[in-house]
């Protein structure tokens, strides 16, 4: 699977690079392209630690929006796909629907 490279804006104001999605949407969309992604992968694509997307997978089963399953020594990912989005903004649109948009 290949993903283009991440766009990153500057503020002029705090010259801090931003993007527009959250590094918990970054690593729930890998793993709807690719429900076997190692986490390692993952964590190279979203430019992050490994440790770090552990902790946001186990986030995402907290809150009912993945599940791992356990594959011998491998994971598989499965999204739940009908929760809502967390923000009072978004809560009308549901897990499903964003990575639809996303794909």
């Amino acid at each position: 699977m290949e993903m283009k490279q991440k766009n990153t804006l500057k503020s002029p104001h705090t010259q801090v690079q931003w993007t527009f999605l959250s590094n918990h949407s970054h690593v729930l969309l890998c793993l709807y392209r690719d429900p076997d992604m190692r986490l390692r992968d993952v964590a190279q694509l979203v430019n992050i630690t490994e440790r770090a997307v552990q902790g946001i997978v186990l986030d995402l089963e907290e809150a009912g929006v993945l599940r791992r399953i356990k594959q011998g020594r491998r994971n598989r990912y499965e999204i739940y796909r009908d929760r809502s989005l967390r923000h009072p903004l978004e809560e009308h649109i549901q897990v499903g629907q964003m990575l639809d948009l996303l794909k």
